[in-house]
């Protein structure tokens, strides 16, 4: 079970008011006091910190408005497998149509993820005190729980900023939720991380900006523009992938032999290699195109 968006979304960590004051995302106190019991009482049966498990639920879910979360109670994101006896959906993740469990309730979500650490390959995380969420996050991310290199950072950063290891100490600590904010407040997205042709990536809204990417996913806004091949300042386009890591040099295997990507209305060299998640130097030179040429309705290009 990897990062998603999974997942997702990354998560916000912060809302913005006014000259540079942060305070606490009140979708994620939310989740956090709808959920927090339920956390408590698997660590009390498996002995995984209720921090660790919220922070997973929050970053995989989104704070439980990712599609999967909201349709099918699966709030971390984990695929059918082989073993899988009960219900199923399809999902965008690593591929199209991918099969996912579907629970009943959000507390056998919760129990399904407890026993998936129960895995050999986590084994040896429950040698750590239960209180000592910085040596699970990172024993997770090196266990190879998830693929993001910063993924650790950031359940930490969100167990630190919403304090959740006071649920590791004490099962009776409270959620202190403020007043809710004025309207003009601006809150920032939150992203499901999905794979595309096996880089991690997220899928744009309307308010993104490269600041507001850069802050969420806990990476540099030069790395970012970089690994999106953008400039400073470029527009961001919504529903376009945006890539947390470099892009690969050709797309995905499906896309090889007689395939040819159909140039629609609107397109740009740029938007297909984001769409299939390619170099865009690479595009140009695997159709002989130097980088004056723009696509017209029509025009075949090989992507692999």
């Amino acid at each position: 079970m990897k990062l998603k968006f999974l997942f997702i979304a990354l998560c916000c960590l912060y809302v913005t008011t006014g000259a540079n004051a942060q305070t606490k995302n009140r979708a994620f106190l939310d989740y956090i006091e709808k959920y927090k019991d339920i956390a408590i009482e698997q660590m009390d049966r498996h002995g995984i910190p209720a921090s660790i498990t919220l922070a997973q639920g929050l970053l995989e879910s989104g704070a439980g408005s990712s599609p999967l979360a909201q349709r099918s109670n699966n709030h971390f994101g984990i695929k059918c497998g082989s073993s899988w006896l009960g219900a199923t959906t399809t999902h965008f993740d690593d591929g199209r149509n991918e099969c996912f469990r579907v629970y009943e309730s959000v507390r056998d979500s919760y129990e399904d993820h407890s026993q998936f650490l129960h895995k050999e390959r986590y084994m040896r995380l429950y040698r750590l005190s239960v209180t000592d969420y910085k040596g699970w996050a990172r024993g997770l991310k090196s266990c190879g729980y998830a693929t993001s290199p910063t993924y650790a950072d950031r359940l930490i950063g969100i167990i630190e900023l919403y304090e959740l290891n006071r649920f590791d100490r004490d099962k009776n600590a409270p959620v202190i939720i403020p007043e809710r904010r004025p309207v003009n407040d601006v809150v920032l997205n939150v992203h499901p991380i999905h794979k595309n042709n096996d880089v991690l990536c997220i899928v744009a809204n309307v308010n993104d900006t490269w600041e507001s990417l850069a802050r969420e996913m806990a990476i540099s806004k030069n790395k970012l523009i970089k690994y999106n091949e953008a400039y400073d300042g470029m527009p961001i386009t919504p529903g376009e992938f945006i890539y947390l890591g470099k892009k690969q040099s050709k797309a995905a295997k499906q896309y090889g032999g007689e395939y040819w990507h159909h140039v629609q209305y609107g397109e740009s060299m740029y938007s297909i290699a984001q769409k299939y998640g390619i170099s865009l130097k690479k595009l140009y030179k695997m159709n002989f195109k130097s980088t004056d040429y723009t696509p017209i309705a029509g025009d075949l290009l090989k992507v692999r």
